[in-house]
């Protein structure tokens, strides 16, 4: 039997911007996908730490090092500038797989990852 696991997650990441006048993603610094192992175009669920709205969207690829973590389309309404928010992506698997996760500081530095 396959089941839906956390796969990848980033914890506590500070949206640094939101415009609604877009199609619609979260640009993510690229450094950051490649250490939780997410695609560009992936499906991600974000929940927001400050409010607790959540949405489905998928990932943008922004500069590795930027620390710019973006909400882009109708999706900033409910999650903008200022928010703080975790990140995850699942996969399916018939067995139990290691998450890949960072947790982030207020200015999108790396605490931890593991």
């Amino acid at each position: 039997m396959l089941r839906q696991l956390l796969k990848s997650k980033i914890h506590r990441a500070y949206i640094t911007d939101a415009h609604v006048d877009y199609e619609g993603s979260i640009t993510i610094p690229e450094d950051l996908m490649e250490a939780t192992g997410l695609w560009e175009g992936e499906k991600v669920l974000v929940a927001s730490i400050t409010s607790g709205a959540r949405l489905e969207t998928y990932v943008q690829r922004g500069p590795a090092g930027s620390r710019a973590f973006v909400v882009n389309g109708g999706a900033a309404l409910l999650i903008p500038r200022g928010h703080r928010v975790s990140i995850m992506a699942f996969g399916l698997s018939a067995e139990p797989i290691e998450v890949r996760r960072v947790v982030l500081d207020e200015k999108n530095h790396v605490l931890r990852e593991g």
